[in-house]
């Protein structure tokens, strides 16, 4: 499936402007999406679900066109049927695991019942093994099973594509670990295209068969998995050569 990311946009904050101007197509299943803080991935990330619109570009994943604004298409982030795990997750504190889950299934809802999931949802809920806390709020739960929460709210809209937004960031290294390892086995298993964004060159390395790597608002460099472990693991060779040169 061939994904086409073209979008445009300036941003201004006082004196100081940021223009996003990003191009990125590519068919691989999994993409990954790597720069530092203030990049532009998350504002790509953004783009891409609806939650900023460019000022210019196109959105489109397969045939379908998400975003075009030469066309006039702009499609609401609920009609872009996008599954997206935000870095926090994005869970209400106040709604509990089976409630948390079931949000995305139906607008307008309010006082869906504290510990059931419909069918669209109880496959993910027994993927990850959350029979047994479907009526446990958010800050009852371990971080590795919030995003276990997240995860299938994503997925139980069965989205023509999965966004990953750093979502390891916030894990100590064990669990990032393993969490790494528990997402790379999910990523897997689906028949969906998914767009990770992070900081760390081992989500990229796990999580990812492209990468496309962007500084200041514009991607600088594309390459496949293997491509970008090595270079990651040369530059650290070649920085301790030239120290020591000079």
């Amino acid at each position: 499936m061939m994904m086409r990311i073209h979008v445009t946009k300036s941003l201004r904050a006082g004196n100081r402007e940021f223009l996003l101007d990003v191009h990125l197509d590519a068919s691989a299943r999994r993409i990954a999406l790597v720069g530092p803080s203030g990049s532009g991935k998350s504002l790509t990330l953004r783009a891409i679900a609806g939650l900023l619109r460019p000022d210019a570009g196109m959105v489109s994943i397969g045939d379908k066109v998400l975003f075009d604004a030469a066309q006039g298409i702009a499609l609401t982030p609920r009609d872009r049927r996008l599954g997206y795990l935000q870095q926090d997750y994005g869970l209400f504190p106040h709604l509990t695991v089976a409630q948390n889950i079931e949000f995305g299934l139906k607008p307008g809802w309010r006082n869906s019942p504290r510990s059931t999931v419909g069918p669209a949802a109880r496959r993910w809920v027994e993927a990850f093994g959350l029979q047994g806390v479907l009526e446990s709020y958010p800050a009852e739960i371990s971080g590795g099973q919030q995003q276990r929460v997240a995860l299938a709210r994503a997925l139980a809209v069965q989205p023509r594509l999965l966004l990953l937004d750093e979502p390891l960031s916030a894990l100590d290294a064990g669990l990032r670990k393993a969490m790494r390892a528990e997402l790379a086995a999910v990523q897997m298993g689906l028949d969906i295209p998914s767009i990770l964004i992070t900081h760390d060159p081992e989500d990229a390395r796990v999580l990812a068969d492209r990468v496309f790597e962007i500084e200041d608002g514009r991607i600088v460099r594309e390459s496949s998995r293997d491509e970008y472990a090595l270079h990651q693991s040369s530059t650290p060779s070649i920085t301790l050569d030239a120290l020591k040169m000079a």
